[in-house]
């Protein structure tokens, strides 16, 4: 599905037919959707408080209360920012939201508010709480392997699904998609069912297969949009850090499993050692990140080439959302090649560096300890 939608929209591209974003009749159908879902827990909340008001006795205050209870437990919640990782405010990296704040200008968006520095192979941004506040979420695997040029690159795709008002970023859908998630978790069927539990899987049947129907038809009307939306972002990549640096970004992503698997080895080999030893591997666990740098620098030429033609063949993307890379790669190869809006600066990166210093040790020693699941 991903292949057929990246390879369509990659013509429409190709032919200049998406230069800016746009509402299709997909992306319309899903905020329908989402406000429709939204309109279920108001029409809960009001009748609740109807019942409430209304009284008839004990049966309508015990009928308002429990529709009052049902709303706030499907109420729509905002994302909130992970608690097990590093969170960088300004005050502690005032070089690296500079940068941000630099990238953002040159894809037309403002900065983030706060920087969370995770394990993953992978860079992120998401709306959290209730004001949408902007989160940006640095993998440092993917960080550190990167030049700086293809750093500006990936902050500038990442800010680029704000400035293109990437719909999977704004508050209407993701919370109506959170909503649905929780009414599926209720109506998941009873395990090993009694007699009467069997009547409740039979009555939770029909609500349960409609929502999953919802779900499944939300992330296929979401589909189009958000490979339209990957697309316009890496065009942000290459205005930001030059149309090289995206294509080596593309590159990093064709191999991201090599890192991966570089950090898991390195985990199970601190875990296979025995106590004394994972403490003094987790007490060198800094380490971790040159050692990662240099697998991922011996890779040669010709194990991305491969990467490439087995892409090709068998649509290789970063996940079911992405359109397949080499076709991201194509898109941006077939663009006039753009320069660096934003030019990496070898002090400014020392002093991100030291910023940080403190995460990348926490992260690091993380991994050794509890694994890499990455």
């Amino acid at each position: 599905m991903a292949q057929r939608h990246g390879e369509k929209l990659l013509a429409e591209v190709l032919d200049g037919g998406i230069r800016r974003p746009r509402r299709d009749a997909s992306a319309l159908l899903a905020y329908a959707i989402a406000l429709a879902v939204h309109g279920v827990t108001v029409a809960l909340a009001a009748g609740g408080i109807w019942c409430v008001v209304s009284g008839w006795g004990g049966a309508g205050m015990a009928l308002g209360l429990f529709l009052l209870v049902a709303a706030w437990a499907l109420r729509p919640r905002p994302a909130r920012l992970p608690k097990e990782w590093p969170v960088l405010h300004r005050a502690d990296a005032p070089e690296l939201y500079a940068l941000v704040d630099e990238v953002a200008q040159v894809v037309g968006t403002r900065g983030v508010d706060v920087i969370t520095v995770g394990a993953e192979v992978n860079a992120s941004v998401m709306a959290y709480g209730v004001r949408g506040r902007r989160s940006l979420m640095l993998g440092l695997p993917l960080w550190e392997i990167l030049t700086p040029q293809q750093r500006v690159a990936l902050l500038g795709h990442e800010l680029g699904h704000y400035s293109n008002g990437d719909t999977r970023h704004g508050l209407v859908v993701a919370t109506a998609y959170r909503s649905l998630t929780t009414w599926r978790y209720y109506f998941l069927p009873i395990e090993n069912p009694s007699g009467v539990e069997i009547l409740v899987n039979v009555l939770y049947f029909v609500p349960s297969l409609l929502i999953q129907g919802l779900l499944m038809l939300l992330d296929q009307l979401m589909l189009r949009a958000t490979q339209r939306a990957e697309y316009l972002a890496d065009r942000e990549a290459a205005r930001a850090g030059s149309t090289e640096a995206a294509v080596g970004l593309m590159d990093w992503l064709l191999v991201r499993d090599s890192a991966a698997t570089t950090l898991r080895r390195e985990a199970n080999n601190a875990a296979r050692t025995g106590p004394r030893a994972a403490r003094e591997a987790e007490a060198r666990a800094d380490e971790l990140w040159e050692r990662l740098s240099a697998h991922m620098a011996s890779i040669p030429e010709y194990e991305y080439e491969r990467q490439r033609r087995v892409g090709a063949r068998r649509g290789h993307s970063v996940d079911a959302t992405h359109p397949p890379t080499h076709l991201r790669r194509q898109c941006l190869l077939a663009d006039a090649p753009v320069p660096a809006a934003v030019v990496g600066d070898a002090d400014r990166e020392r002093r991100i560096a030291v910023e940080l210093a403190d995460a990348r040790s926490t992260v690091a020693r993380r991994i050794v300890r509890e694994g890499f699941d990455g």
